[in-house]
C-alpha cells in the first residue's frame, strides 16, 4: 500500500510507576515513576512513525500543561497534526499504571472523557482526508456513535483496537448498528474478546468475530502469541520469547506491527509475526513505545 495511514482516538499523559520491592496494599512500595506521553492511538501512530511512515494523527488535546506537553511531543516524533486540535477547557487524556517487578499490570486508571468530543461531526469535518489514508486505524477511547461512523463512511481499509473490557463492547455495538457490517480487522486480547463474545476459548471467539463482519481478527494472548483468523484460514502464532520489562504498549505495538506489515503488502496472517516482533521489542523497554522497534522488526 502506498501512502499514509491516519490514526484516530486517544492521547493521554501517561504516569507509570515500575515497582522495585512486592506490592504490599494499602501501603507505599519502592519503585520508579516515569512521566510521558502515551493513549492507545496514540501509541500506535507514534511505532508507524518509527516504522517510518507518514502519520496523520487525529486526536483531541487539553488545553492544559499536559494537553501541551503531549501536543509539542507528538510534533516532535513528527505525527502531523492538522486534523488535531487543542481545546481550551478541557483535560488531557491522563493514563496512571501500577506494574509490579515483573513488568506486569497490577492495576490501571484511564481518564479519556476528552476523546468523547471527537464526535461523528468532528469526523466529518476530516473525512476526505481520512478516506484518501491507504490505512485508517481507530481506538474505543471512540464512543459508539462515532465508531459508527467509521466504519459507515471510512472507505479506506478500518482497524480497530478493542482497549479495554470496558471499552470493546463499543465497537461490537457499532457493526451490530452498521449498515455495511464490514470491519477490515479487529484486534483485542483475550479478555476483552472473551467479555464482547461470551466464548471461553480465542478460537471460538474469533468464529464469532468474523461472523460480525470483521473481515480478519487478531487476538492477543500474552506470553501464548497471537490467534488469527479470517474467517477462513485460523492460526495460532507464538510469541517470541522476552525478557519482560514492561508490559505497557505492547498490544500497541503488536498492532501497529501489523499495520506496517500491511503496507507493506504482507498477506494474512503473515502479517501477525511483523506484531509479534513490535511486541517482543516493547517488552524489553521501560518506554511505552520502543524507540529501537524498527531495528527489532528489521529482525535484529
Amino acid at each position: 500500500m502506498d501512502g499514509y495511514v491516519t490514526v484516530i482516538g486517544g492521547v493521554n499523559m501517561d504516569i507509570s510507576a515500575a515497582l522495585t520491592a512486592p506490592f504490599v496494599p494499602a501501603d507505599s512500595v519502592p519503585g520508579q515513576v516515569t512521566l510521558g506521553c502515551g493513549g492507545v492511538a496514540r501509541n500506535i501512530a507514534h511505532n508507524l512513525r518509527l516504522m517510518g511512515h507518514e502519520v496523520k494523527f487525529v486526536s483531541l488535546f487539553g488545553g492544559e500543561t499536559f494537553g501541551e506537553m503531549c501536543w509539542r511531543e507528538c510534533q516532535a516524533i513528527g505525527l502531523d497534526l492538522t486534523l488535531s486540535e487543542r481545546r481550551e477547557g478541557l483535560r488531557n487524556g491522563l493514563y496512571l499504571c501500577v506494574n509490579d517487578q515483573t513488568g506486569d499490570m497490577i492495576a490501571a486508571v484511564a481518564d479519556t472523557d476528552i476523546v468523547g468530543h471527537i464526535t461523528p461531526g468532528f469526523l466529518e469535518q476530516r473525512l476526505e482526508t481520512i478516506n484518501a489514508s491507504a490505512l485508517v486505524m481507530a481506538d474505543t477511547n471512540i464512543e459508539t456513535e462515532t465508531l459508527l461512523y467509521l466504519i459507515d463512511h471510512c472507505t479506506a481499509p478500518l482497524i480497530i483496537d478493542a482497549v479495554s473490557t470496558a471499552k470493546a463492547p463499543r465497537v461490537i455495538k457499532a457493526l451490530q448498528q452498521s449498515r455495511s457490517r464490514q470491519l477490515y480487522a479487529l484486534k483485542l486480547n483475550l479478555q476483552e474478546a472473551q467479555a464482547v463474545t461470551h466464548c471461553p476459548t480465542a478460537q471460538e471467539a474469533a468464529v464469532r468475530l468474523t461472523a460480525m463482519g470483521s473481515g480478519q481478527v487478531y487476538i492477543t494472548l500474552g506470553s501464548d502469541g497471537v490467534y488469527c483468523s479470517d474467517g477462513t484460514r485460523h492460526e495460532h502464532l507464538k510469541a517470541i520469547p522476552s525478557r519482560v520489562i514492561n508490559t505497557t504498549g505492547a498490544g500497541d505495538a503488536f498492532i501497529a506491527g501489523v499495520a506496517h506489515a500491511l503496507m507493506g503488502n504482507t498477506p494474512f496472517p503473515d502479517c501477525a509475526q511483523t506484531g509479534l516482533k513490535a511486541a517482543h521489542a516493547t517488552l524489553l523497554s521501560l518506554q511505552t513505545v520502543n524507540p529501537d522497534i524498527n531495528d527489532y522488526i528489521q529482525g535484529i
